[in-house]
């Protein structure tokens, strides 16, 4: 395991070298998952976080594809600064944006970007500012699957989206059958299983299904699930819960929920073959994004239908929404320290360990930038 980590801890920092070839186009969970950072490595990197004025308890809620990275995150910036508490709450990235906007919270956690009307709303507590959008923890949004027999399984987006609308109904049909030669599939029900709560890994998923599925998925992309059959969950380790107890199951969460024995399916695109759901191969799409926010927010814009081989076509990235001016002089302190370890080439090295992507160099150069002008 020790070497594992280490191989881990390898590709996070090669990743932050390796994806400086992205495009910038602008200037601008109820889980319980926890993660080994190591407790070596814990003493070490506690030396390097600036704790500065930081102190009190700091509330935060949102996106639970996000909790096993922030776990990490939790256990070494609270080794350093002992002043400070953070309490993440995984209620799912709507509820998230919720509770910020309502001034609950100093920042929140969210798979998708903030909506016009919720910037508009994050400014009633964003005094003289308004809510932005820090891209901070990326990866691969893996579809489980627990089929009896079956270990490889891949499948295309019109395959998916007739699954999850409830149109393909049995493991053996032909259209599954077509893209697993060989495999001996069960005639077998399949259990559909979606997200119970607002959640952007949904919308993530969805714009997927919708961009390279569309005459397949009819639905708009939303936070919200819109198909009908199938059945629902509350968060990602909800829906990873019921892939592991339930058999003809299949479902979506973010990778590290999948880590505990959960087989995955590899996704066909117009690569050569099948892609895996993996850090590198998350990380190779996410390096094509563009940024698409303005001034200080960094809202991205994600290609869910990449060609390249090794590209993996369902990724997400989470963002820590918080205010650019106005946030609560009592908490701005352990905000900003807080979020300035998370993109930190430290706390950025610490995705890998925690089965997340790190973000491209480009765009967390940016992101530090941004978090020492919060005021």
């Amino acid at each position: 395991m020790k070497l594992q980590r280490m191989n881990r801890r390898a590709l996070a920092l090669g990743a932050l070298a390796v994806t400086g070839a992205l495009a910038l186009t602008a200037c601008g969970s109820d889980d319980t998952g926890n993660s080994d950072g190591g407790d070596a490595s814990a003493t070490a990197q506690a030396g390097n976080i600036d704790c500065g004025d930081a102190k009190g308890q700091l509330q935060a809620s949102g996106s639970t594809a996000q909790k096993n990275a922030i776990d990490a995150w939790v256990k070494q910036y609270t080794a350093a600064c002992k002043d400070v508490q953070i309490n993440y709450n995984p209620t799912g990235s709507g509820a998230g944006i919720t509770a910020f906007t309502q001034g609950q919270t100093a920042f929140a956690g969210s798979d998708s970007a903030l909506k016009p009307e919720e910037v508009e709303a994050s400014k009633k507590v964003c005094t003289d500012g308004q809510g932005i959008d820090l891209p901070m923890v990326g990866g691969p949004i893996a579809v489980g699957f627990n089929v009896p027999g079956v270990d490889t399984l891949a499948l295309d987006a019109p395959t998916l989206a007739k699954i999850f609308d409830n149109k393909i109904t049995k493991w053996n049909d032909p259209a599954i059958a077509k893209l697993n030669s060989g495999a001996e599939l069960p005639d077998l029900k399949i259990q559909a299983f979606h997200r119970s709560d607002e959640s952007g890994t949904t919308d993530n998923l969805t714009k997927y299904l919708k961009a390279a599925a569309p005459q397949d998925w009819k639905y708009e992309p939303g936070k919200s699930w819109e198909a009908e059959g199938g059945q629902s969950a509350q968060g990602s380790s909800g829906l990873a819960q019921q892939v592991k107890q339930t058999s003809g199951a299949i479902s979506y969460f973010e990778l590290s929920y999948a880590a505990e024995g959960i087989k995955t399916v590899d996704i066909k695109t117009e690569a050569t073959e099948p892609v895996k759901a993996t850090i590198e191969n998350a990380t190779a799409a996410i390096g094509a994004a563009k940024v698409v926010g303005t001034g200080k927010d960094l809202a991205l814009e994600l290609d869910y239908t990449p060609s390249a081989e090794g590209a993996y076509p369902i990724v997400l990235v989470t963002y820590e929404i918080v205010c650019d001016k106005g946030n609560k002089a009592d908490t701005l302190p352990a905000t900003k320290s807080f979020l300035n370890y998370m993109a930190s080439e430290e706390g950025q090295g610490q995705l890998a360990d925690a089965g997340y992507a790190p973000m491209p160099q480009e765009i967390i150069t940016k992101v530090r930038e941004t978090v020492s002008s919060l005021s």
